[in-house]
């Protein structure tokens, strides 16, 4: 097909399609803008005439909600106070048997020692297990009901009162 000018079509004037488009334009990538409002003049152009209204104010930003109760530091108190708690409970009980272990590998002549009669001081130190134990148990049960309770009571509350809201 020979190169025609950009003006002229590949049919003679009387065998057109009746339906021609115009030529494609693509769109420009820019939004429209909006027309401007005509700037307020810097004098007053008759005495009576009211000032020019303020220009509006930007947009301020949109603001999150609130977070719930499980986003705040409330949980995370809670967290942290049954993670110490459970590492003191722990590391009594765990502490005290290592110490007995260790006595026993380490200082033979201690814990053969006699304390009375028959019983030695490894005897005793191994007795001693289960009152240390009960201990930890207590003790993790007092700083329980101290501390934590306390915090679960708290955090309940928010969780309720933020459910009740909405």
């Amino acid at each position: 097909m020979p190169h025609l000018p950009p003006d002229s079509s590949p049919y003679p004037p009387h065998a057109r399609p009746p339906h021609a488009f115009p030529p494609y334009t693509p769109p420009s990538s820019r939004a429209p803008e909006a027309p401007e409002a005509p700037e307020a003049p810097l004098h007053l152009t008759y005495p009576w005439q009211p000032p020019a209204p303020p220009p509006p104010a930007p947009a301020s930003p949109r603001r999150r909600p609130a977070p719930g109760p499980g986003h705040r530091g409330d949980l995370r108190q809670l967290r942290g106070a049954y993670r110490r708690q459970r590492r003191v409970a722990t590391l009594t009980a765990l502490g005290y048997f290592t110490l007995f272990l260790l006595l026993s590998a380490f200082a033979p002549a201690l814990m053969t020692g006699a304390v009375t009669g028959g019983l030695t001081t490894g005897l005793l130190v191994g007795l001693l297990q289960l009152p240390v134990m009960c201990l930890a148990i207590a003790l993790y049960e007092v700083t329980a009901r101290r501390r934590l309770d306390r915090l679960a009571a708290r955090l309940r509350k928010l969780v309720e009162l933020e459910a009740s809201r909405g």
